[in-house]
């Protein structure tokens, strides 16, 4: 079965860190493109970062570059994303997703649950 399962979420206090795990299972996410998406409530899911299968190259958002850092690690077929100096505004919901495509694609193919993050004081 394939699945995808974020873990690491929080309360942390403003400019404060968190990493993010998304471990695979049914899966290997070496030869899958990953993505961190956020929803904070009441607005639309953004893309915050990627790493891609081919070479592993990686995309940041604009507002999340200089403080965020997407990994792999392929002995535990997990990604993670290490968020530090944490905002208010980026209290959300985190997903991870994955596809097999090439890159860092638009569209993804599995999902995980989510984790909650909040940055508050």
């Amino acid at each position: 079965q394939v699945q995808l399962v974020e873990s690491g979420g929080g309360l942390v206090q403003p400019g404060g860190s968190l990493r993010l795990s998304c471990a695979a299972s049914g899966f290997t996410l070496d030869y899958f493109a990953v993505g961190w998406f956020r929803q904070a409530p009441g607005k639309e899911r953004e893309g915050v970062s990627c790493i891609s299968s081919s070479d592993g190259s990686t995309y940041y958002a604009d507002s999340v570059k200089g403080r965020f850092t997407i990994s792999r690690d392929i002995a535990k077929n997990t990604v993670y994303l290490q968020m530090n100096g944490l905002k208010p505004e980026e209290t959300a919901v985190y997903y991870c997703a994955a596809s097999a495509r090439l890159g860092c694609p638009p569209e993804y193919s599995y999902w995980g649950q989510g984790t909650q993050v909040t940055v508050s004081s």
